[in-house]
């Protein structure tokens, strides 16, 4: 994550860096912002540029135009993303103001970090704790769950200890605010175990439900382990401490300064053989994949070999299209059909509408 403050003197062209083919390609990019910058956005007003060296003026910009490029380039790149930067230090998500304030975020963007402040992630697949799947009365196994959460605790917080850091100053910061991230992957799937839609109201009430469980369920593990093991070191003067001029109302005594996060679990999704990275829902239902010969007939303007083609499918519809024997079609030819329809199974009228439902993509949501 590369991320660069709006009164910078390189800002413009650090807004504009990843539009050449092969720069910084596999960094994601971001512009810090805050209140100030949006008002003059509003009242289309210049702004001091400030030599981060020397703290002195550098130059001058019309707020709106950066504004306009950065959208500009956000629309056409993807790149640059933007940091509310006041907003989140006046949140938990800085849990020790006394330490300084939160600059950057780790390379996906959901940790908020302070300088030379490392954060190790982990995800917990929520579809594993799904009772009686596919009945009326499925479920999350809330007790096991629990127990689930209490050992990834345990353990990212080992991580911390055995852990080896490039730098001193990292460490440091590492062991100073014991920061961890612990977060869930397979929400798609088990809301399709659970028969729920996951546009749905109900979906989203049990959003709620578990990730408050979730996060109630680390915070008592945390303050268990900091009973054997003590606080982060950095606990005085944090939001938990009652004394702190920066005390936020709840007093709590934990081992770690934060403690929960969403990431997008992209790599450890398909590890783990899910679809429904994160919270995200499916990207696809169904969709075309090449072997290597494959490939290479892409690259040369060729139609792949039907020997080098193959379906990937959504395990659960497999498992549910299997049982309805293909909704009245041959197997490829239900595939087929889903694959040229977006990738999705909305507006196919061979299968029912509850089943669709069941596997909106990211192509059927608003």
């Amino acid at each position: 994550m590369g991320i660069m403050h709006y009164t910078h003197p390189d800002i413009l062209s650090f807004i504009d860096m990843k539009k050449t083919p092969g720069v910084m390609e596999n960094f994601n990019v971001s512009v810090t912002i805050d209140e100030k910058f949006m008002k003059a956005v509003k009242e289309s007003k210049e702004y001091d540029l400030i030599n981060p060296r020397t703290k002195e003026v550098a130059g001058k910009l019309n707020a709106r135009e950066v504004w306009d490029k950065l959208v500009r380039g956000a629309w056409e790149t993807g790149d640059p993303g933007i940091i509310m930067i006041d907003r989140i230090n006046n949140t938990g998500s800085n849990p020790t103001p006394n330490l300084g304030e939160i600059e950057s975020t780790n390379p996906c963007g959901e940790q908020p970090l302070l300088p030379y402040e490392p954060c190790n992630l982990g995800s917990i697949n929520l579809s594993k704790f799904i009772k009686e799947p596919f009945t009326s009365r499925a479920d999350f196994d809330y007790e096991s769950l629990r127990k689930c959460v209490s050992t990834c605790t345990h353990f990212l917080d080992n991580v911390i200890d055995i852990n080896s850091y490039p730098i001193p100053e990292i460490e440091e910061m590492a062991k100073k605010t014991r920061r961890i991230g612990l977060g869930v992957m397979g929400w798609a799937e088990s809301l399709v175990m659970m028969g729920i839609p996951y546009n749905s109201s109900e979906a989203t009430d049990k959003a709620e439900e578990v990730m408050k469980f979730v996060n109630v369920s680390c915070m008592n593990a945390s303050e268990e382990l900091a009973e054997r093991r003590g606080v982060f070191p950095a606990w005085k003067n944090s939001i938990y401490d009652s004394g702190s001029i920066y005390f936020r109302g709840q007093e709590f005594f934990p081992r770690h300064s934060a403690r929960t996060t969403i990431a997008p679990t992209g790599t450890i999704g398909i590890a783990a053989g899910l679809q429904g990275a994160g919270i995200e829902p499916f990207f696809a239902v169904v969709y075309v994949r090449y072997n290597a010969a494959g490939i290479d007939a892409l690259k040369a303007g060729k139609t792949p070999e039907e020997k080098d083609t193959f379906f990937e499918v959504n395990p659960l519809f497999e498992k549910i299209a299997e049982e309805n024997d293909y909704f009245g079609l041959k197997k490829d030819e239900l595939y087929r059909k889903v694959n040229d329809n977006h990738k999705s199974m909305v507006g196919i009228e061979e299968i029912p509408k509850r089943i669709q439902n069941l596997f909106l993509t990211s192509h059927d949501l608003s």
